[in-house]
């Protein structure tokens, strides 16, 4: 996913899954005409290893697992991983950010087949959002919102993802979100179990962190300076790496 454009209202969610330990029990909710929304909460403990440094973990024997990446204190600025590496084939077809407060949806994108991930709908004038996708590598995206993003409560993240022949034990994402060199906050989830050749639906939920005014006004001010890492595992192993930034100007 490359250059992804989101505008919203909505404040600065910093999605990383923090590694810690005890999860939630998931919420579950009905989908319109369907059947039930698992709803996942973000564990609750945070896990912060020692400090790592991107090429720590590059030339480290063995393969990556989830405790290595709680030690990396700034975004990388490569991927940990090769899109082969994915031998599960997840693929992501739809994503959806809606703030939980208002149930105003901020914005949706799907990708649609052989064509990589593009803008699917904005649902309000106020909450518009757009994103723009790598139709290549597809690991990359870059959202712009408003700068109301930033003061949002809790934002739910509905994904919708494709599993290919293997089954997925103890998939798990792990999302990190920096301002320049400052960790702002680390979301960990547990998808759990996945059958072979599956399509699976669920809301994330992001507790979004209280930020000062100060840090709100540079984040506004210095468009794609905040930056994800999103780390993808299954069975503690590292099988996926996406990246993206993000601006808070949008509307301006």
């Amino acid at each position: 996913m490359s250059g992804t454009k989101a505008r919203s209202d909505a404040p600065v969610a910093e999605n990383v899954p923090g590694g810690g330990h005890g999860n939630a029990a998931p919420a579950r909710d009905r989908k319109p005409g369907a059947g039930l929304l698992k709803r996942l909460k973000s564990r609750r403990n945070q896990m912060e290893s020692r400090p790592v440094t991107e090429e720590d973990l590059r030339t480290q024997s063995g393969h990556i697992a989830p405790g290595d990446v709680f030690g990396l204190r700034v975004a990388t600025r490569g991927y940990l991983c090769k899109p082969q590496d994915n031998i599960y084939h997840i693929d992501f077809v739809r994503f959806k950010i809606r703030d939980l407060e208002t149930d105003t949806v901020l914005f949706e994108i799907a990708k649609p087949p052989q064509t990589g991930l593009r803008p699917a709908s904005c649902v309000s004038e106020d909450n518009e959002g757009n994103a723009e996708a790598d139709v290549s590598a597809g690991r990359f995206v870059r959202y712009q919102f408003t700068p109301a993003f930033l003061r949002l409560g809790t934002v739910g993240a509905t994904v919708e993802f494709t599993v290919g022949n293997r089954p997925l034990n103890n998939f798990r994402m792990i999302e990190r979100h920096y301002f320049r060199d400052h960790l702002l906050k680390s979301f960990d989830f547990d998808f759990g179990f996945c059958i072979p050749n599956s399509r699976n639906t669920c809301e994330l939920l992001y507790e979004m962190p209280q930020l000062s005014e100060s840090l709100v006004r540079q984040m506004v001010e210095c468009p794609y300076e905040t930056r994800s890492d999103s780390f993808y595992f299954v069975e503690n192993r590292l099988v996926m790496h996406n990246k993206a930034d993000y601006a808070y100007n949008g509307g301006h």
